[in-house]
């Protein structure tokens, strides 16, 4: 079969698109599944990169998001059928996750345990389920499974024009909340709000801190005005510690990861002074899953796809993300 192969950490030419890679067989347990649509996540440009205390075991197919059809089933598999059309929680729980432990998506078949599948709805397309499992299930879980968004809350997102970002502002939006998303160019800036943000900002034009302060105004300690009612920063790193300074008082930070550094400096007179509530969240679960594609089935929500490629453009939908070039996700059709 065509696959998407790492043989080696380094930069993305170190994927290699291989016509003849074994064909996975089911064994007890474990269904293969023909690929319909699969996407990428910045962890894929990690996992081609290398991460320190990682061992990936080579070769590997890298892609943890994926939707197809079940092409064959192994022995002791019960409620399934082949032909049946599904997407793939990437989370093995005995070796790991999809496209970094163990082969992902980025092939025609892919080997999957019979627990990881999530039957698609009807009116749910293929790309449209792959682009949920890593980003929209994040931001599901962190928004609405944690109900750490309400009607009516002023909530900054920053890295918003991501997979997590842009779930973030429509889920957001969704619940009612008065949306200011942060991004990197103003072509961007216009994007999100054509999706839903109420307002966008330029991070690279305007210090977000200060312009949410301008905004809503000054946090006060002896009050609860000013300030946002919710940050979103997963990106760390140098936005950590401006961040502190425009959430009200009584006012939360969500975190999920932090793609520009997972040691800032703090200042924790802020989280005291201001009664801050840091809240972290932690992968996604088949609920947060079938909860989306039951938003996307009814009409109330349509995952922002930027471009969509054949396996053969796969390695160059990669560098999109890794350049930060894109509005949403980058889906490829095997």
């Amino acid at each position: 079969m065509r696959a998407l192969v790492l043989r080696q950490h380094g930069d993305l030419d170190r994927l290699a698109l291989e016509a003849d890679y074994p064909t996975p067989k089911p064994g007890p347990g474990q269904v293969v599944i023909r690929v319909r649509a699969s996407s990428f996540n910045y962890h894929d440009v990690f996992t081609v990169k290398g991460m320190p205390g990682i061992k990936v075991p080579m070769p590997v197919v890298i892609g943890l998001d994926m939707a197809g059809e079940i092409a064959e089933l192994g022995p002791e598999v019960a409620g399934w059928s082949t032909g049946e059309r599904v997407m793939v929680n990437p989370i093995n729980k005995a070796k790991g996750l999809m496209g970094e432990m163990l082969d992902g998506g980025m092939a025609e078949y892919c080997l999957v345990e019979a627990a990881q599948l999530i039957r698609i709805p009807t009116g749910v397309s293929f790309e449209q389920a792959a682009s949920l499992p890593v980003a929209y299930g994040t931001a599901h879980r962190m928004i609405v499974t944690h109900k750490t968004i309400k009607a009516g809350d002023n909530v900054l997102i920053l890295g918003a024009s991501g997979g997590v970002g842009t779930g973030c502002v429509l889920l957001a939006k969704q619940l009612g909340a008065y949306v200011v998303a942060a991004a990197g160019s103003a072509e961007k800036c216009e994007r999100l709000k054509e999706i839903g943000a109420d307002e966008a900002i330029n991070y690279n034009e305007v210090d977000f801190s200060k312009w949410a302060i301008q905004r809503f105004g000054k946090p006060q300690r002896r009050s609860y005005e000013g300030g946002v009612d919710v940050l979103i920063n997963y990106t760390g790193g140098d936005t950590w510690a401006p961040g502190l300074r425009c959430v009200k008082r009584g006012g939360k930070i969500l975190v999920c990861g932090a793609t520009a550094g997972f040691d800032p400096k703090e200042d924790l007179r802020f989280i005291w002074t201001f009664e801050l509530q840091v809240i972290g969240s932690n992968s996604f679960y088949n609920e947060d899953f079938e909860s989306l594609l039951g938003m996307i089935q009814r009409g109330e929500m349509k995952p922002v796809i930027d471009t969509v490629v054949p396996l053969e453009k796969a390695a160059e939908g990669l560098a999109l993300i890794r350049d930060r070039k894109v509005m949403g996700k980058v889906v490829v059709t095997p």
